[in-house]
């Protein structure tokens, strides 16, 4: 037994919280049916011009799968969904269930071209499009693949759910072992794989969410990740319909917009990228958000400069979260009420403690277990692990040897079971044989009141074979020159760490679900990364 074993985070537990979780439904679809049963009246949904019952919701998935089934989807058959976060979304999320299939989530963003990879990797039958991503990218995309059923939205599926009004297919019998979502990984390291996240998986993670924050049906969320990732899978669908809370939808995400609908609906709690955080604080708009009150933020890496300024604005604190798309959304979480702490070292906010049920080890590049603050690899083995990438076997024993996650994500635990981490393994930079991690020279910019974004990449120089250089957005109303913000970097860090060069942008590009996309800057700076 080795020290990871012993679980010396369980110490930073919340009173009360258990080491462990029981499953309460034997698949995501039980969840729903449980939900729906109980709270029938209740809104499931809130939208910017409508809301729906989970009567509703039931109703029209119900109809909409037996729509499916009668035009012969079966059990296992994959049904891509490729949708904003729209109502529809839960709609045919569920109505996929219902007829015993797999959701596909589908990022919308996607073209013709990455959409058909997506459809042709899955082996999708059938597809739900919003009808302007059907017209643009999608019609010519399902050409030479195995869809066969397509279903726009929102007018064809209210179409087929009132021509099946009162129909619903007989139970498919899904079980916990049973694949729920093919959830793409983003590709930021390669070509996109599909996670098979199960039933127990969803279910596991829904609960996890639910007891850490403490939600119910009283709460109401705020959709502000794209509900195609896991964490708006997980942390708004999943648990929204696990507790029976409505879940706020706007379509694409506009901090303007989703402060509105805070006051309007009470919004209390949210989990998404701090990019999304830095929007709501941007944002010019005043309005009542005294009701948001339980937040998380996780998958980019969070300065605790944001979230000190976060607080001075809104008066609620962000707690990091941590996980990935084969954990299905959480494996850390900094316990609520608690707030993180900070590496005196690196600066670096502790993405919190192992959730329940859940064992991380930090290994070196043999395997082997490093001591407490020494840094290594994270390997992730809990309830919430996938077993492995869609009809990719050889990817799944790389990346998950024994139902252990090998992450490719670098950081420490400390001696109380925190853990911190650094960042991701092929981001360091090695500048004349020093190795620079990005996230410490971002935490250090984040810091300087004119940087609203920043990422750090490793970039060719003659003399050090690689350097540091910096891409950076600035807040609105603010100036700063590069001189200014090495010069800020070089005061704070070793003289090898600071960034040597300073490329100011509009906008740093990101993923959907807001992760900024250093390959793309590595790219644009002509390093082969």
């Amino acid at each position: 037994m080795g020290v990871y074993d012993d679980r010396p985070w369980l110490a930073r537990y919340a009173p009360g919280q258990p080491a462990e979780l029981a499953l309460e439904h034997d698949s995501a679809l039980a969840m729903f049916r449980n939900t729906a049963a109980r709270l029938p009246d209740a809104p499931a949904m809130h939208g910017v011009e409508r809301s729906l019952s989970y009567r509703e919701v039931d109703e029209l998935s119900g109809a909409l799968a037996a729509a499916l089934v009668a035009r012969g989807i079966a059990r296992g058959d994959r049904v891509a969904l490729y949708l904003q976060n729209v109502p529809e979304y839960l709609i045919a999320m569920v109505a996929a269930w219902k007829a015993g299939a797999i959701a596909v989530p589908v990022n919308p963003m996607l073209k013709e071209r990455e959409l058909r990879t997506l459809l042709d990797d899955s082996g999708a039958v059938a597809l739900v499009a919003l009808e302007s991503l059907w017209r643009d990218v999608a019609r010519d995309a399902v050409a030479d693949t195995a869809v066969s059923v397509v279903v726009t939205a929102p007018g064809q599926l209210r179409e087929l759910a009132a021509a099946h009004a009162g129909e619903e297919p007989p139970d498919p019998g899904l079980g916990p072992d049973d694949v729920a979502f093919l959830t793409y990984t983003s590709g930021t390291t390669g070509p996109p794989k599909g996670a098979m996240n199960l039933h127990r998986n969803v279910v596991f993670t829904a609960q996890v969410y639910r007891d850490w924050v403490g939600l119910d049906e009283r709460d109401v969320v705020l959709a502000v990740a794209p509900l195609f990732h896991i964490t708006g899978l997980i942390g708004h669908l999943a648990v929204g319909i696990l507790t029976g809370m409505p879940i706020v939808l706007f379509g694409r995400f506009d901090a303007e917009v989703a402060l509105a609908l805070v006051e309007r609906y009470g919004a209390t709690f949210t989990v998404g990228a701090i990019t999304a955080f830095i929007a709501l604080m941007n944002a010019t708009g005043e309005h009542d958000t005294s009701t948001l009150r339980k937040l998380v933020s996780g998958g980019a890496p969070i300065p605790p400069s944001t979230v000190e300024a976060f607080e001075a604005r809104f008066g609620a604190y962000i707690h990091n979260i941590y996980g990935l798309t084969e954990t299905t959304s959480p494996s850390h979480c900094v316990p609520i009420g608690t707030r993180a702490p900070v590496d005196p070292a690196s600066g670096a906010l502790s993405v919190g403690v192992p959730v329940y049920g859940t064992v991380v080890r930090v290994v070196d590049d043999q395997g082997s277990e490093v001591a407490p603050g020494a840094v290594g690899e994270f390997v992730t083995e809990g309830p919430q692990v996938v077993p492995g990438y869609w009809n990719k076997p050889e990817e799944t024993e790389h990346a998950i040897p024994g139902g252990r996650l090998h992450t490719g994500d670098v950081g420490f635990m400390d001696e109380e079971g925190w853990f911190y981490l650094v960042d991701r393994k092929k981001d360091q930079i090695n500048a004349a044989g020093y190795k620079v991690w990005p996230r410490e020279v971002e935490d250090v910019l984040y810091s300087h009141p004119a940087v609203r974004e920043a990422a750090v990449v490793g970039v060719p120089d003659a003399y050090r074979g690689e350097t540091v250089k910096a891409f950076v957005s600035l807040r609105p109303g603010t100036t700063a020159d590069a001189d200014e913000l090495v010069a800020f970097c070089r005061e704070r860090m070793a003289a090898y760490k600071y960034p040597r060069q300073v490329e100011f942008v509009d906008e740093l590009p990101k993923t959907a679900s807001g992760k900024i996309l250093r390959r793309e800057l590595r790219d644009r700076a002509g390093t082969p990364g």
